[in-house]
């Protein structure tokens, strides 16, 4: 099954989902133009990397490789951002 598991991206551990989540955070963070460290870039990563996976699966589209799951997790990264942003102006 390709995607997310708890296990990792796609079979690549849990180094590899960390590095993947960092890199999805650091890219949302610069598309959204937010400003956070590196442990928030983890967590919009791999937040970011469960909705990916679960809209990119359920159109039918499923990543493959180093590449594939960056862009996948990157934007759900951007969706999580832009909805927490969407969340936090009506308060």
């Amino acid at each position: 099954m390709d995607g997310f598991s708890l296990l990792g991206v796609n079979g690549f551990g849990i180094i590899g989902t960390i590095i993947v989540g960092i890199i999805a955070g650091f890219v949302a963070e610069k598309v959204m133009k937010a400003d956070h460290g590196l442990l928030t870039n983890l967590i919009v990563g791999l937040v970011g990397a469960f909705i990916g996976s679960f809209i990119s699966g359920a159109l039918g589209f499923f990543a493959t490789g180093w590449i594939g799951n960056i862009v996948v997790a990157s934007a759900g990264a951007v969706l999580f951002l832009y909805v927490l942003k969407m969340i936090k102006q009506r308060s």
